[in-house]
């Protein structure tokens, strides 16, 4: 019997080993597998904290369902008749800029009234058809291009909170084509965003003209989808069916070779052998454990910057908040000054996440541009974070119920330069049949990333199994 050893018990680290196990089995291919979680919880930063009737997610709060990945995983896992969409309040979103909220258009007629870019910020968008191509060979940033085929207005208002809301990075440092790949496809192949949408668009009219095109999801990307408990539930779903082999509470410590198989060296769990190691730890940890077997690859992996961020969820008694709280909530263009990147209404997304006279607000602070907050005090980060929604949303009330999450090293950073790096990691690795890398490090950070890149390499690692080659 085959064995296989999966680093790391977080989204993409369960998802893998739950695939793999289930494609093994398929194919009749005899497999043992081990993935070894370091935390006594698995989950990595999937958890769901629910206390005095609120429910507070430590990180991610969903995955929009425009995507099928993550739908699928749940339908495979008999939990899709679980799921939580949240309602239409998540349609209206808002960017908080020159001292007041603007919902985020969603059509031309709500453009064109919209008070979010000045009249010369919207001419100038208008000239997005006419703006230069890309400069060839250049790993362009998400600032450069939107200043080239956007301005600077549209930058500082649209694609900057953006940025900051997805990924708490900084726009002038990230890659385009690493963040956005399908923006830089449309680009290259329609020759401007307006021209693909047009012709998107057209497309789309035919489509549904012969019944092809069901009627698109809330919001902008889809629905913001979670469980009725948290995202929580989707981990431990995964962990629950994988009681043979999840290992928490195992360090694994250095991966090795020895006599043509993997030899992972563990605290808590001896010294375990593979003829495969799927790495879905973070990239900082996967480069220390892979540092005596391939120092080059170790290096490339430290090369990958990680943004902290902080999460303050905040409580408070609905009668004291008089904004109205009708959306998904809002991100602060950085021009603004403020300590917070932004504020999610989570009562009014999903309508369990506080009581039923209560609201539920989460804050976010830090990121690539502020990352000095995630060492504040939690005191002090507390009352920047009040500072803000003072001045924003008008609450002057103290929270009845706060609770402070610090991720020193939350979110990958794809920076210019990052596809060299995932090119001269994959030739590398080539070198050692049978190790595989997977995780939000590489080729996206949102969940349904994190499944998809799960599923890729769910199939290299059957091949090789199979046939002997990646």
């Amino acid at each position: 019997m085959k064995q296989a050893i999966i680093i790391g018990g977080g989204i993409s680290g369960l998802s893998t080993a739950w695939l793999l196990r289930r494609q093994a089995q398929a194919d009749g291919v005899p497999l043992q597998i081990t993935l070894l979680e370091k935390e006594p919880q698995v989950g990595g930063k999937i958890r769901s904290i629910r206390d005095n009737g609120f429910t507070c997610e430590w990180g991610p709060n969903g995955f929009l369902d425009n995507k099928p990945q993550t739908l699928e995983l749940c339908r495979a896992l008999g939990i899709d008749d679980r799921l939580h969409r949240s309602n239409d309040n998540a349609r209206k979103r808002f960017i908080y800029s020159q001292g007041m909220l603007h919902r985020l258009p969603e059509n031309g007629p709500s453009f064109v009234k919209s008070k979010l870019l000045s009249w010369p910020g919207k001419l100038r968008l208008l000239g997005e058809p006419f703006a230069p191509p890309s400069p060839a060979g250049v790993d362009e940033t998400l600032a450069d291009f939107a200043r080239r085929r956007l301005g600077q207005e549209a930058l500082d208002k649209l694609i900057g909170p953006m940025v900051s809301g997805i990924f708490a990075g900084n726009p002038e440092t990230m890659s385009l084509v690493s963040c956005f790949p399908r923006i830089a496809e449309l680009e290259r192949e329609y020759g401007g965003l307006f021209k693909a949408m047009l012709k998107l668009a057209k497309k789309k009219r035919q489509q549904r003209a012969a019944g092809q095109v069901t009627a698109s999801a809330a919001g902008p990307g889809g629905t913001l989808t979670s469980f009725r408990e948290g995202i929580q539930f989707l981990s431990d779903a995964l962990r629950d069916q994988l009681p043979d082999v999840v290992r928490s509470g195992c360090v694994a410590r250095s991966v090795g070779v020895e006599d043509g198989r993997y030899r992972v060296a563990t605290e808590g769990c001896g010294e375990l052998q593979a003829d495969l190691v799927i790495m879905a730890a973070p990239a900082y940890a996967t480069a220390a454990l892979l540092a005596p077997l391939n120092p080059a690859m170790a290096s490339l992996l430290e090369q990958i910057p990680y943004a902290s961020l902080s999460v303050i969820c905040c409580g408070y008694e609905r009668q004291r908040i008089s904004h109205p709280l009708d959306g998904f909530g809002y991100l602060i263009a950085r021009k603004e000054g403020r300590s917070t990147l932004g504020t999610l209404w989570d009562s009014s997304m999903f309508d369990n996440r506080a009581p039923d006279d209560m609201v539920l607000l989460r804050s976010m602070a830090g990121g690539a541009c502020l990352p000095e907050l995630v060492n504040l005090p939690d005191g002090l980060l507390l009352s920047r974070v009040q500072d803000d929604l003072r001045l924003i949303m008008g609450i002057e009330a103290e929270p009845s119920f706060v609770r402070i999450f610090k991720h020193q090293q939350a979110i990958p950073q794809y920076v210019a330069g990052h596809g060299k790096k995932l090119a001269e990691l994959e030739g590398l690795a080539a070198s050692h049949p049978g190790l595989f890398l997977t995780g939000n490090a590489f080729r996206g950070v949102g969940l349904n990333d994190c499944v998809a890149s799960s599923q890729l390499t769910v199939e290299r690692a059957m091949r090789f199994l199979q046939e002997g080659t990646p």
